[in-house]
């Protein structure tokens, strides 16, 4: 079972293998076109390993973008291929209990195979700098410093920054003149392409994620199209096909070929298949407009898609930014905080079957309920903003195109509409100015189990929600409003992907759980027994809701309060 600490890390793996699999079939398509093209989409499949779609999505979440109909359902199911790693709901309590161990045991057995892969690259990198400092210079009008060893290694380009053209002794006699040129001009193909650099970066891959196949397959990629995109240069720039495989021969049967793969040599790969080709003199087929719009559409493609996740997971900035929706009337008057009498308060604003407000909840929890956000992802602002209450009553002009029946809107845009026209009211009265952030983090999401919900229609109730001690309860509510409780009684943001439209009742009875919750129960009178008999509330939403919370790594927004003002009272 994948554990809630080590869910991002499996949809990374899984991201990136999706990833390579798509880098495969490319280069299938391309297998008649230069090898160059083809390393570079294997080099492109091996940076993915370093680069978290998580973080092209964070990236796509900082925009916010005009209203629209509905999500785009596109995203939706990028974001699930994406992501197939998530904890079922009545299995997270379980794990979480014993994520710190399995996490522990699972890290100590990587950083011991990471630690042995540096170790093995570090060996070999002493025995070249050795080598390097036993040569001795050897003047060739070349535009690379070159040396000479004593030592039985191929030649072969050393270091990334400053690069070294290093030759065995004695080849000079060993090759003719025109089999010598080649094989320089295979060395100074790997300095001009930059080769030792690239190889390096999938060093550090492969030290990282040792313990993934892939990476390995990847590397043999790499070298094989690197070397003969080198042959392919070689015999371009007018080398005899068949002095220069002679060449490579005589390297082979004297000397010994270069363990590491950051150090370009010229025996490496299939030598057998690159004779073959060097000697064929086979031509890449030059790029077709298609096959580079391909090319081009591919990589636009792997940047786009998470970005565009990230996009659409951000809520319109609509009526704040535009002020086209706005409540027609809006009664505003501050309370008194024993108005409410006792027992159970609202936690967010009550929408009307017309789209309007009767809100008597503090100003911090309308501000959360119009920005879909938790208390926690809300900072700024005075202290009142906490603790003063406001009787907010407000209708808007026209909810909707009644005349229309294609314009007829769900009671899910109309929840929308409402909290876009509550952001315009904390503009106008409140004189309120936000600014919007993003980040990755765990959350919860809400979605629909298995023979699906059990929620009753209540389309007249009064459209709040009240909460307890261990308990929910929803009169005429949206599903939307329910996330806002369950992330209060969570701790954690939690996403609605239930797509539940309309209005009902419903009663959730759980058992409170964490030292934290039942504290502040206990500080409110309302003590929670230690043999408490009612499920958890994962189990509840299941079997009372027919719902379903899932822990997975996503976007969440947090706001921030830079202005805000007590209203005007009318």
């Amino acid at each position: 079972m994948i554990t809630a600490n080590l869910s991002p890390l499996a949809n990374h793996l899984w991201q990136s293998t999706l990833f390579a699999a798509a880098a495969w079939s490319l280069t299938l398509i391309f297998r008649k076109n230069r090898a160059a093209i083809r390393y570079g989409i294997w080099l492109v499949a091996s940076a993915k390993f370093l680069i978290p779609f998580s973080l092209l999505v964070s990236i796509g979440s900082q925009f916010e973008r005009t209203p629209v109909s509905g999500p785009l359902p596109i995203s939706h199911v990028v974001e699930q291929m994406s992501q197939p790693f998530v904890l079922p709901a009545e299995a997270v309590p379980t794990v979480a209990a014993s994520s710190g161990f399995v996490p522990a045991v699972l890290f100590g057995v990587w950083f011991c195979g990471f630690a042995v892969s540096v170790a093995i690259w570090l060996r070999f990198r002493r025995r070249f700098r050795a080598a390097v400092r036993a040569s001795t210079p050897l003047h060739l009008d070349l535009p690379i410093q070159v040396m000479t060893s004593r030592g039985r290694l191929e030649p072969g380009v050393f270091g990334v920054w400053k690069p070294i053209l290093l030759l065995p002794e004695g080849i000079l006699s060993r090759l003719t003149s025109g089999q010598l040129q080649a094989i320089l001009a295979h060395e100074l193909c790997h300095v001009r392409r930059r080769d030792n650099l690239t190889a390096a970066m999938h060093m550090v891959v492969e030290s990282i994620f040792w313990f993934h196949p892939l990476v390995w397959w990847i590397g043999r990629r790499l070298v094989e199209e690197r070397e003969r995109a080198c042959d392919e240069e070689v015999v371009r720039i007018g080398n005899e096909p068949r002095v220069y495989a002679e060449g490579i021969l005589k390297v082979c049967k004297y000397y010994l070929q270069s363990p590491l793969a950051c150090a370009a040599g010229v025996t490496g790969a299939n030598l057998t298949k690159r004779i073959e080709d060097i000697v064929d003199n086979r031509i890449a087929s030059r790029l077709t407009a298609t096959r580079k719009i391909l090319l081009a559409a591919a990589g636009i493609a792997a940047v786009a898609a998470p970005v565009l996740v990230g996009l659409w997971h951000v809520p319109s900035a609509g009526a704040q930014s535009e002020g086209k929706l706005v409540f027609e009337v809006a009664s505003i008057k501050r309370m008194n905080p024993d108005a409410l009498g006792v027992g159970p308060r609202p936690l967010a604003p009550g929408v009307t079957p017309g789209g309007g407000i009767r809100s008597f909840v503090p100003i911090l929890n309308v501000i959360c309920w119009a920005y879909r956000i938790d208390a926690a992802q809300l900072s700024g602002g005075p202290s009142w903003v906490r603790s003063e209450r406001y009787a907010i009553v407000a209708k808007p002009e026209k909810f909707e195109a009644p005349d229309d029946p294609s314009a007829r809107l769900s009671q899910r845009e109309r929840d929308e509409q409402t909290r876009e026209r509550m952001k315009a009211l904390l503009a106008d009265r409140f004189r309120m100015a936000v600014r919007t952030e993003t980040k990755e983090a765990e959350v919860y999401v809400l979605s629909v189990a298995r023979g699906g919900h059990k929620l009753r229609p209540d389309p007249e109730g009064r459209g709040g929600v009240r909460r307890g001690a261990g308990v929910i309860e929803g009169f005429g509510a949206p599903v939307s409003f329910l996330p806002v409780s369950l992330t209060m009684e969570l701790g954690r943001p939690v996403l609605d992907e239930t797509a539940i439209d309309g209005r009902f009742k419903f009663k959730l009875e759980f058992r409170p759980e964490g030292v934290d919750v039942r504290r502040a129960l206990a500080a409110a009178g309302e003590a929670v027994a230690d043999d408490d008999p009612r499920p958890s509330i994962f189990t509840a939403i299941k079997n009372q809701l027919g719902l379903e919370l899932q822990s997975r790594k996503g976007p969440v927004r947090s706001v921030v309060i830079e202005r805000i003002e007590r209203p005007t009272e009318n």
